[in-house]
């Protein structure tokens, strides 16, 4: 009789919490200083809050209090490890070809309509054009040097002008130098754009720029976007 072959279930979520915050440790040495520092901290806020009510025999107050400071603590010390956890994850992508794509399709959503894949690449130079639309109008994200995007950049703005002249069209440069806009900083400029367009308008242009297709590319040589997720709170 043939030995059944034992399935491997998945990790639980918690314990995929657990190791993506044991590899931030050991990248982050302060992650876990911070996060005791106010894992404490809170915890005794709180006890000080708690003592005026056992000291007027209010000992219910005093427990709630208690309780209160600990889930309190926990949630703030999950909170800081998740922010430093997503900064390393931002930090080891950065600079790769591709990271453009997996952060816009990962961190960038409340209505936006985001894709891994570029509208445009110059394969020579690997440099790429991402696309988002929503609330703020059209977003193109440039994805390696300056000036080796300006001209697939130009040429995209050129061709939106042409396909959605009256919808605005923001463009951001995700570049290695000073000039661009940091990779972690990106989701957070983006979904601070002033909104012009409403939930049906959105529709509209995004399915209009998908009737037109775009070019059939493949995504540039890199990371792989699909195992590239940001930590959410």
């Amino acid at each position: 009789m043939a030995k059944e072959q034992k399935i491997k279930k998945a990790p639980g979520r918690w314990a995929q919490i657990f190791t993506l915050y044991r590899e931030t440790i050991k990248v982050d040495k302060l992650a876990l200083l911070f996060t005791l520092l106010v894992f404490f901290g809170s915890l005794g806020a709180g006890a000080l809050l708690a003592v005026p009510s056992f000291q007027q025999g209010n000992i219910i107050g005093g427990i709630l209090y208690v309780v209160l400071a600990i889930v309190g603590s926990i949630l703030l010390a999950l909170l800081v490890m998740s922010n430093r956890a997503q900064k390393v994850a931002y930090r080891r992508i950065e600079g790769q070809a591709g990271a453009v794509g997996a952060v816009m399709s990962s961190s960038i959503k409340r209505g936006w309509r985001t894709s891994e894949m570029p509208v445009a690449v110059n394969p020579r130079a690997r440099d790429a054009v991402y696309r988002a639309v929503g609330s703020a109008g059209i977003v193109l994200v440039a994805e390696g040097s300056r000036n080796g995007t300006k001209l697939i950049l130009d040429e995209e703005v050129r061709k939106l002008k042409r396909i959605v002249p009256s919808v605005q069209v923001h463009v951001f440069f995700v570049t290695n130098d000073e000039s661009g806009t940091p990779l972690i900083k990106l989701p957070r400029e983006v979904t601070r754009l002033k909104r012009v367009l409403n939930r049906s308008e959105v529709s509209v242009v995004n399915n209009r720029l998908q009737a037109l297709g775009t070019f059939n590319m493949p995504i540039p040589k890199g990371i792989d976007p699909k195992k590239m997720r940001a930590t959410r709170r």
